[in-house]
């Protein structure tokens, strides 16, 4: 009776410090009493607590489960050893521990909270929401069922329903800042930023220091294009929480999207150093770095995405387009393959695969590739009525053919209207307004019209088709290609006022073009700069002409060496007249543009200089162009170099003037 009564006083005086917070002195009673008496039921449930209080999660499921044991009609014994369970990442045993604690205690409502929250990390968010909606059917008034309730509908993609759980919580708990803040972020998913960012700062105002708000915050400003705002809410996010890896790689974002580079890596490294399994942080790194030419560490980022993440198609695309820039075609296409497997209707690596196969030359593969471009989220939809032309006859039939792209896409693929004219009907080309004077008397077509910015057509007609579909329809192949040039023809009387303009000049007459257009998302791998072409410059056989248009045109306002160069950019005012001195020349060098394009239209001779691994429509391992039979193509062998690329265009000019000189002995 004595040692009964000892072990009371012992047992009391444990309960006495564990309610008052001394844990390490409560577990020193506890497993002293245990000695004398291992099968005491309240001491091992109390130690078990106490071992789930201290994070000593493992120790808490043992003795939490022998509570159990010892008497298996205790419902809040099955629920703590559920929440033990659940700490320690059991989370299929705690499912089951909940369960039991509910089937002994129909009304438990923490054993139904408990149970939703575990049911949320493991996704079963519908069987969550019935949960959650129980405990709300015995517990009304607990915002935080109705908080958590609202979770599980907003991971589920069941916004509308959440935005009312989230203000029903806030209803009931109208001063808390992690609430207003998931109303924010069911708002932000709804598409109202402004009422996602009205609620984040609701929530900033009722706790300042609250980061995931701020954070929130960033990212909806970030939407609105509210750049240096989004940056600013980042940065105080971070300067909260110091290891938030998700405010880091947001900010990275942020920082890339205002072209600051260098910090957004940064941010991203940072993100990637407090978790290394960040699958997102190592891809959008690899993005920067591609940006910035450094293609190698790219390539390793995007691996790491990869091996982190393997169903992350977006990375193995990426993965894909860094391997084709090194020229690894057969990594690259299988890269674009795993993409697809993951996702088959991802545009961009059905698109990306087409670009190889058109490169390598596989036409027939490739054209039906390259319908993808339509689904492009950058490709302008027409809304006609009228249905796409399939390449069926058209005798009795009106065609509309719409540009698109770019104005050497287009040069380039005019060429195919002569032959649906041919299939019998009349021909309609909507025309880029730039080229509408240039192509005005160009075979094939009936009707030239200029595409309205609304992108509407008042024009009759009954098919349709995209200008750059016609190669697939027509299933050109290489050897089938109308490349018969010139197929557009330039307007006598301006090429006689652009011959006596330049009568004066006897030289071997040059035009060049060192860069495309910067809009262009492979614009700083294929354009080079006006300085590459020094090397030329001091030919004294050669007058260079400047044909180059654009921002880059500046270059020649500034280049030390421009006193070689004959100015005529500001002369052109129309492609007609860029046509007419080209055919006054006796060469035309340029980088990939619609200049080069239109030379080779017009059957002049162009040196076309190419980057290491060029636009598909330039194939591979060849110095001729399928496509234009004056071209000639000039590679380079190693990425980033045009000091080799404008070595081997020198020595073909001196070739060149060498031949012209005993042409002229002759």
């Amino acid at each position: 009776m004595t040692k009964m009564l000892s072990n009371n006083t012992e047992f009391q005086e444990a309960l006495n410090l564990h309610q008052t917070g001394n844990l390490a002195g409560a577990s020193t009673i506890y497993n002293r009493i245990l000695e004398e008496q291992p099968d005491h039921l309240d001491t091992i449930s109390l130690l078990g607590t106490l071992n789930l209080q201290a994070g000593n999660f493992d120790a808490a499921c043992v003795l939490l489960k022998k509570s159990t044991e010892l008497k298996p009609d205790n419902a809040i014994a099955h629920c703590n050893l559920g929440s033990a369970l659940h700490a320690s990442g059991r989370f299929n045993d705690a499912i089951y521990s909940y369960k039991s604690a509910i089937e002994l205690k129909p009304d438990y409502v923490e054993a139904y909270y408990n149970l939703g929250n575990t049911l949320q990390i493991c996704n079963q968010f519908d069987e969550a929401t019935a949960v959650y909606k129980l405990a709300i059917d015995l517990k009304p008034d607990d915002a935080d069922i109705h908080n958590n309730l609202g979770n599980a509908l907003r991971k589920s993609g069941k916004f509308t329903e959440a935005l009312n759980s989230y203000k029903n919580a806030s209803e009931l708990k109208p001063h808390n800042s992690d609430i207003h803040c998931n109303v924010g972020a069911v708002y932000q998913k709804l598409g109202n930023l402004d009422e996602a960012i009205l609620n984040y700062k609701s929530s900033i105002s009722l706790s300042p220091n609250n980061a995931q708000a701020h954070n929130n915050l960033g990212t909806a400003l970030k939407k609105q294009r509210r750049l240096d705002e989004a940056e600013i809410s980042y940065n105080r996010a971070i300067e909260l929480c110091h290891d938030y890896a998700e405010a880091h790689n947001n900010l990275g974002i942020t920082l890339e999207s205002l072209n600051k580079l260098d910090k957004a890596i940064t941010s991203y490294s940072m993100a990637i150093t407090i978790n290394p399994h960040y699958a997102e942080a190592h891809y959008n790194c690899g993005n920067a770095l591609n940006k910035q030419k450094k293609i190698d560490e790219a390539l390793i980022c995007f691996t790491r995405a990869t091996a982190i993440k393997p169903d992350y198609a977006e990375a193995h695309n990426l993965l894909g387009a860094t391997l084709e820039e090194q020229g690894k075609l057969e990594e690259a296409a299988a890269s674009y393959n795993r993409a697809i497997e993951l996702k088959p209707d991802y545009v961009d690596a059905q698109l990306n695969k087409a670009f190889i196969l058109l490169l390598k030359g596989n036409y027939k593969d490739g054209w039906q590739g390259y319908e993808w471009r339509l689904h492009t989220k950058n490709y302008v939809h027409r809304t006609f009525q009228q249905p796409m032309w399939n390449g069926s006859c058209l005798k009795g039939k009106t065609i509309l053919i719409h540009t698109e792209q770019g104005i050497g896409d287009n040069i380039q693929f005019v060429r195919y209207l002569p032959m649906v004219q041919a299939q019998g009907g009349r021909v309609i080309f909507e025309c880029l307004p730039e080229l509408v004077n240039l192509l005005r008397h160009c075979a094939g077509i009936d009707k030239i019209i200029t595409k309205s910015p609304s992108g509407i057509s008042s024009e009759q007609f009954d098919v349709h088709v995209p200008l750059l579909s016609l190669p697939g329809l027509f299933n050109s192949t290489l050897d089938s290609i109308p490349s018969d040039v010139p197929y557009i023809s330039v307007d006598p009387a301006l090429i006689d006022q652009w011959h006596l303009r330049l009568s004066d000049d006897h030289k071997y007459r040059v035009g060049i073009v060192w860069a495309g257009n910067p809009d262009h998302a492979k614009d700083k791998r294929r354009s080079c700069s006006l300085s590459d072409f020094a090397t030329l410059a001091g030919t004294q056989e050669i007058s260079f002409y400047c044909l180059q248009k654009g921002p880059a045109s500046v270059e020649a306002d500034r280049w030390s060496g421009m006193e070689k160069i004959i100015r005529l950019d500001s002369e052109l005012t129309d492609f007609t007249d860029t046509a007419a001195v080209i055919a006054n020349l006796d060469l035309v060098i340029s980088v990939d543009t619609s200049v080069a394009h239109l030379a080779g239209a017009i059957g002049k001779p162009v040196w076309t200089l190419l980057p290491f691994v060029p636009d598909w429509r330039w194939l591979l391992e060849r110095d001729d162009s399928p496509w234009y039979p004056s071209m000639r193509l000039f590679r380079q062998t190693t990425m980033h170099d045009w000091n080799g690329v404008f070595k081997q265009v020198q020595k073909s000019l001196i070739d060149n003037l060498e031949l012209r000189t005993k042409e002229e002995i002759a």
